[in-house]
This record gives C-alpha cells, structure tokens and sequence, in this order.
C-alpha cells in the first residue's frame, strides 16, 4: 500500500475559476499496477481530486480508508485478501466514503448498487466517463457538506439558548428547515400559529413553514407579551390583529389584518380578555 498524500480528513476547499469546489481525498484499490497507474494519471486532470493512497488488495484497502478516512474510493471488484465487496462490508457506514467501482465485469452492478455504490465504471472506461462519475461524487460530497453544516448551526443555536441564565428563555429569531436550507425567521414576522399533530405550522404573510414542535412547547418560548393563544391549537401575533368580533355564544372571532379570521374558542377566554383590556 502506497500514501500518497495528507491524513487530515477535514475537507479542504480550493477555489476555481466561478466556483468552490471541494477537494476530494480520494483513494484507488486495484490489483493491477497499470490499472492504478492509469487512473492516477486521469484523475490528475481531475480539478479538486487528492489520490492518498494507492492500495492493491482488499486488506490494504481496508486499512488505508481508516487510516485515510477518505472522501472518494475507487475500488475493484475481483482482488486478493478481499472483493471489492467484503471490504464494503468491513467499514462501518457513517465511516463509508462515496463509492465507485472500476471493474472488468459487468455482471456485479446490480449488487454494486445494492452496495449503495454511487457510480460503476466498466473497463475500459474513457476520460469522459470517469469525469462524469467524479463530478457526480463532488454533487454528492456538496450535498453532505451541506447538510452538515446546516446540522452544526441548529446545534450551536441550540446550545446558545440553553445556556441563557433567563429561567424563561423569550425567542426573538428562529431558525428553521425549509426546503434543503436553514430560514432565520424574526417571531415578529409571524401571523399566527397553528399546531398539526406534532408539528406546528408558521404562517408568516404568503409563506408558511413546519417545525417539529408542541404548541404548548412553542408558546413557553414566546413573550406572552406579544403572543396569545386564542385555541388550544392556535396562537396569534396580538400585533397583527385587527378587531375582534364577538359572537352570539360569548366567543370572539379574530380577524387578522391580513384577513384571515380566527375562531377564539371559549375556553381561552381569559386570554382573549387580557387582549382587550391591555389594547393590544
């Protein structure tokens, strides 16, 4: 087994000409020298591709994705020790880099996508078709990075409120999933809030978002001040309501000023009262 470059297993950025790409630590396992000489000299013309380590059978292989913790491995099929597959079968899955196989048969590839194999490159492949495969593992290294990062923000926003030392915490931004992304949503932009099983949606003018939370949660982290709860799966921004009107039953309904109207149900009356008597 041959190292051929860093250990550190963090990803590395290198900046390109109208974009950021990230630099894939990559490692080649093939029992046949020309084969790995061959693909190292066609992933040199690869932008953003680092080969580690140059590994001739499947024990080496092994070794070298735990020592390396690689992004990238191109991996044979047939070699000594251990197939291709059995040293799938050997890492564990969260230590499991982007996978593809660079085999002279073709019979595998349906187990090879079993396997979760992102790509299965047929020998004799060509320059075209490894660069297709290498930007398909780049997309899907950008996509982890991603979520990720996303993962590490909710984390650190998290820990930042636990450690206020208010015994009430009062949330004046949210962050929120929506759509592959993280939304930063001030709570005064909201309109009202209605709760769906576990979850509770937001409505903030035309848009809404979900977020995996209880109502009665959600309104512990919201200054009564500003937010009533007019239903046991309802609350409302007191400052976006515009009139309440009452109904033959003693009940109220809200009228938001975007228009929508809201049924105050009696049994949150006191609340309903409190909006009155304070002016909101």
């Amino acid at each position: 087994m041959e190292y051929l470059g860093i250990k550190n297993p963090e990803v590395v950025w290198a900046e390109q000409p109208a974009m950021i790409i990230p630099v894939m630590r990559t490692i080649i396992a093939d029992d046949e020298h020309l084969a790995r000489k061959k693909l190292n000299l066609l992933l040199g013309a690869e932008p953003g591709v680092q080969v580690v380590a140059e590994c001739h059978d499947g024990q080496e292989a092994i070794d070298a994705i735990r020592a390396c913790q690689p992004d990238l491995l191109l991996i044979d099929i047939r070699m000594p020790e251990l197939s291709g597959f059995e040293v799938l079968e050997q890492i564990s899955p969260d230590k499991l880099p982007v996978v593809i196989f660079t085999t002279a048969y073709d019979q595998f590839a349906i187990r090879a996508f079993e396997a979760r194999a992102l790509d299965y490159l047929l020998k004799p492949f060509d320059t075209e078709r490894l660069h297709q495969a290498i930007e398909r593992a780049r997309a899907e290294l950008v996509k982890c990075y991603n979520r990720d990062m996303t993962s590490r923000i909710l984390q650190l926003l998290a820990k930042n409120g636990e450690a206020s030392p208010k015994s009430r915490r009062v949330e004046d931004r949210m962050a929120i999933r929506a759509g592959g992304k993280v939304v930063f949503l001030d709570v005064d932009e909201l309109d009202w809030i209605e709760a769906a099983a576990n979850y509770v949606k937001l409505n903030v003018g035309k848009d809404s978002y979900i977020l995996r939370e209880g109502i009665g949660s959600l309104s512990d982290r919201l200054d009564p001040e500003r937010f009533v709860r007019i239903h046991r799966s309802v609350i409302v921004n007191a400052r976006k309501i515009k009139e309440l009107q009452p109904c033959d039953s003693g009940e109220y309904i809200a009228v938001l000023k975007n228009g929508k109207e809201i049924s105050c149900s009696r049994g949150y009356r006191t609340q309903v009262q409190r909006l009155i008597r304070k002016g909101f």
